[in-house]
């Protein structure tokens, strides 16, 4: 499949091959797993066609919440990043038709990466120009 790179929270990296086996039921035959965040406990997937945050409920996660969203029903998003006295950054996604949606993040998450990630699935599908003169992701 795609490249998956682990994040930060306030937990270990994700597990490529834990994350795409647990996906495989959900995910549509072709579809690859580009890039895949983990905060604390939940997970913020991109695949190649759409964005699935995974929000473990519960105190043993067995219950989840999972959210499929198309890269084309994202109309804005935002992210805000903690201050001096916050614990958490916040990511907001606008969708089509509905409310905002609003995640927290870790305060040491890498807001960086998730708005580069959002923009390349948002903007670069919209765009599709814009795809080719992204500039590749460099360090780790």
């Amino acid at each position: 499949m795609g490249l998956i790179s682990g994040l930060m929270g306030l937990s270990s990296d994700a597990d490529a091959t834990a994350i795409e086996a647990d996906l495989a039921p959900i995910l549509l035959p072709g579809e690859g797993v580009e890039l895949a965040f983990q905060i604390v406990r939940d997970l913020l997937v991109f695949t190649d066609l759409r964005l699935i945050m995974v929000d473990k409920q519960g105190m043993t996660g067995r219950k989840r919440h999972i959210q499929s969203l198309p890269y084309r029903s994202i109309t804005m998003f935002a992210i805000e990043t903690a201050g001096s006295f916050d614990t958490d950054s916040e990511m907001t996604l606008w969708v089509s038709g509905q409310s905002p949606i609003t995640r927290p993040l870790s305060r040491r998450a890498d807001i960086a990466g998730i708005q580069r990630a959002l923009a390349q699935g948002v903007l670069a599908r919209k765009l599709p120009r814009l795809g080719s003169d992204l500039p590749a992701k460099t360090g780790g």
